[in-house]
């Protein structure tokens, strides 16, 4: 590629990502809606009548289902319908003042098992594989524990950690928090009926400061190559996809943070306590070797506060979004994925048991 060819490419990128609508088309794998109710618009990838097994794609709180589907060469979405199964996803949207009463279990004991109840339903009864990424992977364990007639078949957690007291970045927040989470939390209640999206969007890019940092120099090295500068919006675009959080449901969160109440695999719902101990079916736990949100230490713990189910602890590359949709998710996570839904309940060899994960190169969409 010669001088000229260079700056052209150089002058067309950057007009196409600072003045025009951005370097990458927007991207979406084409879904229907199938299920539909407050917070709780299930959407089917595929045709109707494909008679794939079922998986339900579960997100945190927070998240767009975009982590699911971020861009068309690294989509779990595609990937999981590609090896037959009929996918779904269950998409909370956006949280408003009214919602400022809604807390975890409703998510554990409404949302998540209507769910599992529609796409079971759907596929004509059978049991559904539930993939859950980040608190939302604790989020299908705790259901799965707190309702254990509900048609599931396995669970897998990416990035779900289970000792907050393991996660370096989050020290100066709990202890923050121990002083004044109460105070903050009751403002944010009574202007705004919770966390408001931007606060929160501002919050993930926090934990990301590296990758904020590093953006404009990451730009100007690569301004000729399109393609990088596409995934980096694909990125970008999930970011400001992110919605607010219900006003109890974050206090919740915030206790479960502070007080670090999911290492005894036990959470206090009110008068109830959800048991981990009560989760039977088979579940595959990722932890991300380069994942600061969600440190191998802080995910470990499922393997001993889950004693009555088959556990899988696996370690793959990525960092807590790049190892759920990263480029090197292909070879890796997603590999050990299809191995675990081929035969949860056997001993089926699982790609990491004959080749290291770590093998593949970085990928600039980690993020």
């Amino acid at each position: 590629m010669g001088i000229t060819d260079s700056v052209t490419r150089a002058v067309h990128n950057a007009w196409s990502l600072f003045v025009a609508d951005g370097v990458a088309a927007p991207h979406r794998t084409p879904s229907v809606v199938v299920g539909q109710g407050p917070h709780r618009t299930l959407r089917r990838f595929g045709a109707e009548d494909d008679g794939g097994d079922p998986v339900l794609l579960v997100t945190p709180l927070a998240a767009s289902p975009a982590c699911f589907d971020l861009m068309p060469d690294q989509s779990l979405v595609q990937y999981l319908a590609g090896l037959g199964r009929s996918v779904f996803v269950v998409e909370y949207g956006e949280m408003s003042a009214e919602d400022r009463d809604l807390g975890l279990d409703y998510w554990i004991d409404d949302i998540v098992p209507d769910a599992i109840h529609r796409v079971s339903e759907l596929c004509g009864g059978r049991d559904v594989d539930v993939v859950a990424w980040s608190i939302a992977g604790a989020m299908a364990l705790l259901t799965s524990a707190a309702h254990p007639d509900l048609p599931v078949r396995s669970i897998t957690a990416f990035g779900s950690p289970l000792d907050f007291s393991k996660i370096p970045v989050m020290a100066p927040l709990r202890l923050a928090g121990k002083i004044c989470a109460e105070p903050a939390i009751d403002v944010l209640d009574a202007v705004f009926g919770g966390v408001p999206a931007p606060l929160v969007q501002a919050a993930y890019r926090i934990t990301a400061l590296d990758r904020e940092l590093t953006r404009p120099w990451f730009i100007a090295s690569n301004i000729t190559d399109a393609d990088k500068l596409g995934r980096m919006e694909f990125v970008d675009r999930f970011q400001e996809q992110i919605y607010g959080y219900a006003g109890r449901a974050f206090r919740q969160l915030a206790r479960i943070t502070v007080a670090n109440d999911l290492s005894s695999g036990a959470l206090h719902l009110g008068e109830r306590i959800v048991d981990l101990a009560d989760v039977t079916v088979p579940v595959l736990a990722f932890a991300g070797t380069e994942d600061i949100l969600a440190p191998t230490a802080a995910v470990e713990p499922v393997t001993r506060l889950l004693p009555n189910a088959r556990v899988r602890f696996v370690q793959v590359p990525g960092t807590h979004l790049g190892m759920l949709t990263g480029a090197r998710a292909r070879t890796t996570s997603w590999a050990e994925l299809a191995a675990f839904l081929e035969n949860p309940h056997g001993d089926v060899p699982s790609p990491g048991d004959t080749a290291p994960a770590d093998a593949a190169d970085a990928a600039p969409a980690d993020a």
